[in-house]
Formats: C-alpha cells, sequence, structure tokens
C-alpha cells in the first residue's frame, strides 16, 4: 500500500512538474473534476462540495490528469481521495470551467473538464479525511459558495440525465 500510495504521489508531482512547464510555455493546463450528487425521494438534486486544503474554500474534488487513466476515471479517483465517495462517473462531461491556479512561483490558467459522479457509497474513513471537510448542498446553495463563476454556472444549471431503469 504504502508503495502505491508513494508511487501515485511521485506521479502527481510529475504531472504537476509537467503542467507547469506547459504553462511556462504559454500553453492551456488542464484537470479533471467530479462533481458528486444525489436525488433525495422528494427528487431534488444535492452535490458534495470539499474544502481545500490551503484556503479552505469550497470546491470539487479536481485533479491532474492520470496516466493511462481516462477524464472520467480520473474524476472518480479525486472524488475518492478528496471526498471519500464512491459511485459511477457519467461518460460525457457534464461541461468545463477555467481558473487560476496558485502555484509556488505565481499563478497558472487551468481548463477542468467536469463529470458527473453519482454517488453510491460514502466512506467514513478516506484519504485526506485529515485535511478536508465536505458538505451535502442543494445545486443552488452549493453555486452561491464556489468562487469560480464558470463552475457556480455550471452547478447552479446542474441538471442529471435520467437513468435507464433496471
Amino acid at each position: 500500500m504504502a508503495g502505491m500510495l508513494l508511487s501515485a504521489e511521485f506521479g502527481m508531482a510529475t504531472t504537476k512538474k509537467k503542467a507547469v512547464r506547459r504553462a511556462k510555455k504559454g500553453q492551456r493546463i488542464r484537470q479533471v473534476a467530479a462533481i458528486p450528487y444525489r436525488v433525495r425521494e422528494d427528487g431534488s438534486l444535492e452535490v458534495l462540495l470539499v474544502t481545500s486544503r490551503t484556503t479552505r474554500r469550497f470546491i470539487v474534488p479536481k485533479g491532474w490528469p492520470m496516466k493511462g487513466k481516462s477524464g472520467r476515471k480520473a474524476a472518480m479517483i479525486e472524488a475518492q481521495e478528496e471526498a471519500g465517495v464512491l459511485g459511477k462517473t457519467l461518460k460525457q462531461p457534464a461541461g468545463t470551467y477555467s481558473y487560476w491556479k496558485r502555484m509556488a512561483n505565481g499563478f497558472i490558467r487551468v481548463d477542468v473538464a467536469v463529470y458527473l459522479l453519482e454517488v453510491t457509497e460514502e466512506l467514513v474513513d478516506w484519504q485526506e479525511a485529515a485535511n478536508r471537510q465536505r458538505a451535502w448542498l442543494p445545486a443552488a446553495d452549493a453555486a452561491l459558495l464556489i468562487d469560480e463563476p464558470e463552475l457556480s454556472a455550471l452547478l447552479r444549471d446542474l441538471t442529471v440525465p435520467p437513468t435507464d431503469p433496471a
């Protein structure tokens, strides 16, 4: 397990370094994010936000693309690590947004592909539990707490495609 964790952290660090190098060349940087959601018994939609580790602002789980993994799979892994939720990610992104990411030596512009994740399980303990808080909120309320205007609009207008009857 420790070896897996070390290699995952190393992989993330090298991806981040590559992203910074690309940003310095003026290239757009990409990340993936998940919007974990659930439908309440009354049919209303709730989304799960987490706090960032540094500023403690509410955000959606997001991270760098992962080598050998699709964007949707990487978004699902980020949701598990950052928010402690498991579920099914929809194949197509729900949308995109851009934000300025704070780095050690300044800011870089990042484009984020956002995937909806239908939560099937909420873990009591998860990888980043000690560093983050999570909150289930109606999508409209979550939109008010998000600083990125494009992500806020995505949450405000969020609709979930109907699921196929089993």
